[in-house]
């Protein structure tokens, strides 16, 4: 099993902690893309036009300046810096023995500025999304397209798999798909049941994949290692009332089904 997240927008800046080391973050053959993300973000956010290239308001020209401080700020692990509802409801910052460990060799969060983060990686907070152009980088979903696909082809990745666990959005969808049958894709959605139709949910599925997440590292039995082993311990997390797997081999979808929360 391999899980896929993406960073949380919400962020806990650390306090203190020893700068990032790039070489020394998990999948260190991204190394040199994470260098020309990292100083192609810095010098943006040293300039007036740094909020609007980025796609944030005043409100957050605090954390724009931030970026510009990111090769010398404090670093913590990954788990901790990503606080946002899917990894509160997740608990990553709660695992300890079996479950840490778990996380740490199947969970990875899709990047912005790293590429692939595991949960004990040691980072800064910034602000970055896939969605952003860079001048001298281009759209940062296609300039990972092919240093991620190389690193999800390596032997230490793959030997993780052959089921993925998707709980990306869109634009970090963008920088890796899975090529041809070598990985099971399941990609995770979450519908509410209203009484009389399902409709998709958008905030409230961060909450729900998150307690899937969590629920998969967490419980006592094997990770799943098929999407009917998936869809089977889906339908142990509290709160979901139905489960549906759909599609061909390698491009499934994962339903989670859930009702309004009684008032």
């Amino acid at each position: 099993m391999l899980v896929l997240l993406p960073p949380s927008e919400g962020k806990t800046s650390p306090l203190r902690g020893r700068p990032v080391d790039l070489d020394g973050l998990s999948h260190p053959g991204l190394s040199e893309t994470r260098r020309g993300v990292l100083d192609a973000l810095v010098e943006v956010c040293a300039g007036a036009e740094a909020p609007a290239l980025l796609g944030v308001g005043p409100s957050l020209a605090d954390e724009v300046r931030r970026n510009t401080r990111l090769r010398s700020a404090p670093s913590a692990p990954a788990r901790r810096v990503y606080s946002g509802v899917l990894y509160a409801a997740a608990g990553l910052d709660d695992l300890s023995g079996t479950a840490l460990r778990r996380a740490q060799r199947t969970v990875r969060t899709v990047s912005a500025l790293w590429g692939l983060v595991a949960p004990q990686d040691r980072i800064p907070a910034y602000r970055l999304s896939m969605g952003t152009a860079l001048p001298g980088v281009g759209p940062l979903a296609r300039y990972w397209r092919g240093p991620l696909a190389e690193e999800m082809a390596l032997p230490h990745v793959t030997a993780n798999g052959p089921l993925v666990v998707d709980a990306r959005s869109s634009d970090y969808l963008a920088a890796w798909r899975p090529a041809g049958t070598d990985w099971d894709h399941v990609a995770v959605r979450v519908l509410r049941d209203d009484g009389d139709r399902l409709t998709v949910v958008s905030h409230e599925a961060k909450f729900t994949r998150g307690l899937l997440v969590g629920h998969l590292l967490s419980r006592e039995s094997s990770p799943p290692r098929t999407a009917e082993d998936l869809a089977s311990a889906a339908a142990e997390v509290t709160g979901v009332v139905g489960v549906e797997l759909s599609g061909p081999h390698g491009r499934r979808v994962l339903s989670l089904v859930t009702r309004p929360a009684e008032r």
